[in-house]
């Protein structure tokens, strides 16, 4: 039986302080820690925003270009947060031709932006610059709530989209477990844009972070446990880097988003427009490839399966990842199968 004599006590402490010690010393010699190092060049670029195209490997072989459609409410860098741990490597490593639209910073000017802007503007604009460089249909692979964009895009515009991958979309925003549509029901976000403009990045933070109350607080103890390896802390400090790089919302369009889909779930239900036009899932035909992570308490399972009762395709798969909303591209297993799956389905479509 352990014994907490003066002696353990006194030994405790002093490994405690060589350890914290070790992890000073680690911090102190941190420059910068680099995140998006994939290389990348910047082929398009209207207000804030900017198309990127990744240098394409020698093993390139997927005609059909990619281009990837990250969130908003986050930096696309979580799925390039280090050389040895990139989602966006090994969809290149596998052959694909990538592309990237990069939604940028708004500031208070741009508060009136709309929904509409962001998807039947900026999105169908990167969309035509490729199409124009490659002469080809695009598949678009959408993130989370860029996933939900990709969804409304190949919707109102499927004579573009030759696939449709969406890894942790959410498109049913009235799940039983969904924590953020039951706070978002009661949001009064009339209130919230009218008054603050756009909406910051640190408020949409501070919800996500009391989702799991203890998550964080579990977090800074497991670091404080191994802030001596310099490995594990290089890893923790990139991806704080990510968590607190959230650019503000545009507010008009946060808005819409908020009232039409988390509160009023209209994309399901079929009544969602968007400039003048009802957004038909039906109108999906493409083939259609969805992912969702069995343990994602952002966006749970049921959020993202219904999608594959309400398109028109008749080639769709649904795909269940072990893990967490974050998981599904920084964890070793998507790196081994999931990105490499990705390209293999991508593949099997590209004649």
């Amino acid at each position: 039986m352990y014994s907490l004599s003066p002696q353990n006590i006194i030994e405790e402490f002093a490994a405690a302080s060589t350890k914290l010690a070790r992890g000073v010393e680690a911090l102190r010699q941190i420059d910068e820690l680099p995140v998006g190092t994939t290389p990348k060049q910047k082929v398009w670029e209207k207000d804030k925003v900017s198309l990127f195209h990744f240098e394409r490997g020698p093993g390139t072989n997927i005609k059909t270009p990619v281009l990837i459609v990250y969130a908003l409410v986050n930096r696309h860098h979580m799925m390039d947060i280090q050389a040895d741990r990139s989602f966006i490597r090994n969809l290149q490593s596998a052959g694909l031709d990538l592309y990237l639209i990069d939604w940028g910073y708004p500031t208070p000017e741009d508060k009136y932006f709309t929904m509409e802007e962001y998807i039947n503007g900026y999105l169908d604009d990167a969309v035509e610059v490729i199409r124009e460089k490659t002469g080809q249909k695009i598949s678009l692979m959408g993130i989370c709530q860029g996933g939900t964009f990709s969804v409304i895009y190949a919707a109102l515009h499927p004579q573009k989209v030759k696939n449709l991958v969406t890894l942790v979309t959410p498109i049913d925003f009235a799940t039983p477990r969904d924590m953020l549509s039951k706070w978002a029901k009661h949001l009064d976000v009339d209130t919230l844009v009218n008054n603050q403009g756009n909406v910051p990045g640190e408020l949409l933070n501070a919800g996500f972070a009391l989702l799991k109350p203890m998550l964080r607080t579990n977090k800074y103890v497991s670091i404080l446990n191994s802030i001596d390896k310099e490995g594990q802390l290089h890893n923790f400090l990139r991806m704080e880097h990510w968590i607190a790089d959230s650019p503000d919302q545009a507010g008009e369009y946060f808005r819409k988003f908020i009232k039409d889909l988390y509160q009023g779930n209209k994309l399901v239900q079929g009544t969602f427009e968007m400039g003048g036009s009802r957004v038909d899932l039906k109108n999906i035909t493409m083939p259609l490839l969805n992912i969702y992570a069995e343990e994602d308490h952002l966006v749970p399972p049921e959020a993202s399966i219904a999608l594959n009762d309400l398109v028109g395709s008749t080639d769709k798969s649904l795909t269940k990842f072990a893990g967490g909303h974050i998981g599904v591209f920084v964890g070793s297993r998507s790196q081994r199968e999931l990105a490499p799956g990705i390209a293999t389905w991508l593949n099997e479509r590209d004649s």
